[in-house]
């Protein structure tokens, strides 16, 4: 990639479209390409390098994301209007860009402060949690969770929070079944969660996910930190959130016990998102958290990617990494569950990105996923999970989810992530509890206009400031400060309450 004072943007030599570095005029002279400006152009989309005629395919970072879908002149916008997506034989390479990890000595690691738990896990924050096994008791567990104002908490300077995390389903729905057993999974994962000092489960009595079958299908053991309630043996919704009250403050003590001390950075796992993606993304924040990624390998960590539907079209980039075949052909095995699931369905696997994607500069899912995957970085791909199952390796590894951003972080979450990453281009207000979220801008004009949500502008990589391995450190440092305990801007603004999302499959009866 070649970044100058030129308004276009060179991906790889062989690439046929350039982007766009910032708004180009029509008539526009464009010196490197000894044309002017055919449109309009706005910034962060393509530009022909050269004519492409029609049924040629469309290159970018010399991958294809589209073919021509009528001759394109040199200097012609190129998007949606003149791109068709067509799918086309990929070669998955089972192994063949496996290289080794120059992992970082044990005693030369990274650290950070964290919360160590009786049984080896550790947390970057320490929250109380509430946790509904049915809508029909998702208002009690918000009562419970909003008597414990800060006024109430100042006693309890070591708690992050009482966090209520609501849920729509529980009943009324096939069990058992693959959704019954993902939701199941899904609340097992944040109650076992290294981030929750204590735990409380209020179910309603009637309802199709019992608590007490919840917690024995999961393997969870009550005590004094994770307890339940069922509201037609309490008495009622007022009599219940009087319990939960009076539960949670024989926690609290507990809880504040806990004191941050530190710890290497293998134990940190962190969630890779984006949303609101848009042209810089895989040219500035996506490659860039990659480079933050193969640091934390390095240093014995953990990386999550997901979202299933936004590695459509690349997955080979990630199988040729897969540390086996079977863990290469697990992945290709959840691409073909979700052609079936979504056959006959207008939804992005298919190929249509939302209208912010596109207003952003990408004209399908194949040019989406090719700065979706960068999220990942380099290193071997050590195995592929399903929904909210427990990951029980280090090193890049990768979740099945969709590509809706709270569904695929709430199953990040569950997995174990104790910290999200989040890329975004067009500007995502996004945060999560119980680990905190750090978003990282593409490009510098969102940034500056979205200041109190960002965290950090990868934009500074367009502007010449740093490259990308400068700014793959920045990140890894901040991530080592916000597992410390340093507020991200999401948490500042007291979001996470409402980004509790899992997984809805099947039919609801």
């Amino acid at each position: 990639m070649s970044v100058s004072t030129s308004p276009l943007i060179r991906l790889h030599p062989e690439d046929n479209v350039l982007v766009a570095k910032e708004p180009l005029a029509l008539g526009q002279e464009l010196r490197e390409l000894s044309v002017r400006a055919r449109a309009q152009v706005p910034a962060g989309h393509k530009i022909a390098a050269r004519a492409i005629a029609k049924g040629e395919p469309v290159r970018k970072y010399n991958a294809v994301i589209g073919v021509a879908a009528r001759d394109i002149e040199a200097g012609d916008y190129v998007h949606s209007h003149n791109v068709a997506l067509v799918d086309f034989d990929r070669d998955p390479g089972f192994g063949l860009d496996v290289r080794p990890v120059a992992y970082v000595p044990e005693g030369e690691r990274a650290s950070f402060m964290g919360y160590v738990r009786e049984d080896g896990r550790v947390g970057t924050r320490n929250f109380i949690g509430l946790l509904s096994s049915v809508n029909c008791s998702a208002t009690v567990i918000r009562r419970i969770a909003d008597h414990f104002t800060k006024e109430r908490l100042a006693a309890f300077p070591n708690v992050d929070g009482v966090a209520a995390f609501p849920q729509t389903t529980g009943c009324g729905m096939s069990s058992p079944s693959p959704h019954f057993d993902l939701l199941r999974r899904t609340l097992a994962g944040y109650a076992r969660h290294p981030n929750m000092a204590g735990v409380l489960i209020v179910g309603l009595g009637c309802e199709r996910n019992q608590v007490a079958d919840l917690v024995d299908s999961q393997g969870l053991e009550k005590g004094r930190l994770l307890r339940t309630m069922v509201m037609q043996e309490v008495g009622g919704t007022q009599e219940t959130i009087e319990a939960g009250i009076r539960a949670v403050e024989e926690m609290l003590p507990i809880a504040n016990s806990y004191r941050r001390e530190r710890v290497p950075a293998s134990h940190i796992k962190v969630g890779l998102e984006c949303g609101g993606s848009d042209g810089f993304s895989s040219i500035t924040a996506n490659p860039a958290l990659g480079a933050a990624m193969d640091i934390l390998v390095r240093h014995g960590g953990t990386a999550i990617l997901s979202e299933t539907p936004e590695i459509h079209g690349v997955e080979y980039m990630l199988t040729r990494r897969a540390i086996t075949p079977e863990v290469g052909q697990k992945l290709l095995d959840r691409l073909a569950w979700w052609e079936e699931y979504t056959r006959g369905h207008n939804g992005q696997f298919n190929g249509v990105v939302g209208p912010g994607n596109q207003a952003g500069g990408l004209a399908n899912i194949f040019e989406k996923s090719l700065g979706s995957a960068m999220k990942g970085g380099t290193t071997p791909l050590q195995g592929v999970y399903e929904y909210a199952q427990p990951i029980d390796s280090s090193g890049f590894v990768f979740m099945d989810s969709p590509g809706y951003d709270p569904v695929a972080v709430t199953g990040q979450i569950a997995s174990g992530a104790n910290l999200i990453c989040f890329t975004t281009g067009r500007g995502s207000m996004f945060g999560s509890k119980p680990a905190p979220t750090i978003k990282l801008a593409t490009n510098s004009p969102m940034y500056r206009k979205l200041s109190n949500d960002m965290d950090i502008n990868c934009g500074a990589i367009l502007d010449g400031e740093v490259d990308l391995p400068q700014m793959g450190q920045r990140i890894f440092e901040a991530i080592l400060r916000h597992a410390s305990g340093e507020p991200t801007k999401s948490e500042e603004l007291g979001l996470g309450d409402n980004e509790f999302v899992p997984w809805h499959l099947g039919i609801v009866s």
